[in-house]
């Protein structure tokens, strides 16, 4: 198989979470399972954070899967909700350092919040130790929060805990705009992209004009490509996106979101047939980002 065929061919999963933030797999473990699953190009991207990278680099070999360094930032502006995805950045570049900084401040701040009004609105508290171990946990978010309140007893399970209590409460707090994180990817001599781009805050879709108009900002702000193929995208979905894509000039990524157990979704599930052909865009982003142009 030449390299064009490689690109063309070679199965992708470019958006998985491990235990540096929000998934239940560590490192390790990760891409023990990206080997098991036959993936030929992968990246760790948890939430705010670079530090899966430093675990998983020293394990590769020569016969491993490629491991493209990867991360997704959280961000806001007066528009609406986004979450940006940033690949093969220099960790060690100033941007990218200050970025993962704030973002973690920010989240730290979240936690706190979360934690001060869970007590006020339900009386919900926690013995020290835990709340110590939670926040020294590298990026702790809901998850982590709701796996608490299972545990003493105020919620039957993580997602009616995520569902009806923490999702119900007010946090005010700071956020990280999507031009900002574009800027410091970029920066950082990294690929930004825009996760899952149908979805929006809660369960809010984005369609048609207003997606077009989403689009059309954030490739003014350097926007390079888009998560077309997603493990939550219906056929329909998939190849619109793939059209926007080729309308805006932008690489396409392929990612099922895998959060091990924490989710219902399978790693490797991006929505692409497994022995079918990537995309155009695809292709052209894995050669860009394996290529380091």
């Amino acid at each position: 198989m030449n390299n064009g065929d490689y690109f063309v061919r070679g199965k992708a999963d470019l958006h998985l979470h491990s235990t540096v933030s929000d998934g239940t797999d560590t490192p390790e473990e990760l891409l023990n399972k990206v080997r098991k699953a036959g993936i030929a190009f992968f990246s760790v991207t948890d939430h705010d954070a670079v530090k899966a990278g430093d675990a998983i680099l020293p394990l590769l070999g020569e016969r491993d899967p490629v491991f493209i360094r990867g991360a997704e930032f959280s961000c806001r502006d007066g528009d609406g909700k986004y979450h940006i995805l940033g690949y093969r950045f220099d960790p060690e570049s100033d941007a990218v350092k200050n970025l993962v900084t704030r973002a973690r401040t920010i989240r730290m701040n979240k936690v706190a919040s979360r934690l001060e009004l869970l007590k006020k609105e339900f009386g919900f508290d926690f013995p020290g130790d835990e709340l110590t171990r939670l926040t020294s946990l590298d990026n702790p978010g809901k998850p982590h929060i709701a796996n608490l309140m299972v545990k003493y007893g105020y919620a039957g399970t993580k997602e009616i805990a995520i569902r009806d209590y923490i999702n119900r409460l007010r946090v005010r707090t700071e956020y990280i705009g999507p031009a900002e994180a574009i800027d410091a990817i970029v920066a950082g001599g990294g690929i930004p992209v825009l996760a899952h781009p149908f979805y929006g805050s809660g369960d809010e879709l984005i369609l048609g004009e207003d997606m077009i108009l989403r689009l059309s900002r954030l490739c003014g702000y350097g926007l390079r490509g888009l998560e077309a193929c997603y493990s939550g995208f219906p056929g329909k979905l998939r190849n619109e996106a793939i059209s926007l894509a080729d309308r805006f000039g932008l690489f396409v990524t392929a990612g099922s979101d895998y959060h091990g157990s924490n989710k219902t979704v399978e790693l490797g599930d991006t929505g692409l047939a497994p022995d079918g052909k990537n995309p155009d865009g695809l292709a052209r982003f894995l050669e860009a980002a394996v290529g380091g142009r």
